[in-house]
């Protein structure tokens, strides 16, 4: 896994965690309207999982999650690229929602490395 800086790590970790929150909201709104919510939950367990990896690697902590659910959360984090980057390709140079996407995409590569390096 590459050097990441500690601003880097503090992004990323940041950025998992908004990710996580607007998820739960996201899920939270759709159960109480009786939407499917089988993909907001794929996805939130994959952020989790996401974060759990950043966190193992960088600080040591322990997690409980198995090859199976690795390989699912790779899977869905790796999906996520497309739509984040297009987003990103279309929105306006200077702006907070830029800024925001390109930390998201860089959190998301470094989870996806995590995952590869520690159960690949």
């Amino acid at each position: 896994m590459e050097n990441v800086s500690n601003a880097s790590k503090f992004e990323s970790i940041k950025s998992f965690q908004s990710s996580i929150k607007k998820s739960e909201k996201a899920l939270a709104q759709m159960t109480h309207k009786g939407a499917n919510t089988t993909l907001v939950k794929k996805r939130l367990k994959a952020l989790c999982i996401g974060l759990a990896m950043l966190e193992n690697v960088w600080n040591q902590r322990p997690h409980n999650y198995t090859q199976e659910d690795l390989v699912e959360a790779r899977n869905v984090l790796v999906g996520l690229f497309p739509s984040i980057e297009d987003i990103y390709a279309k929105s306006k140079i200077g702006s907070p929602q830029r800024t925001l996407l390109k930390r998201r995409i860089k959190a998301l590569e470094l989870a996806v490395q995590a995952i590869d390096v520690l159960y690949k």
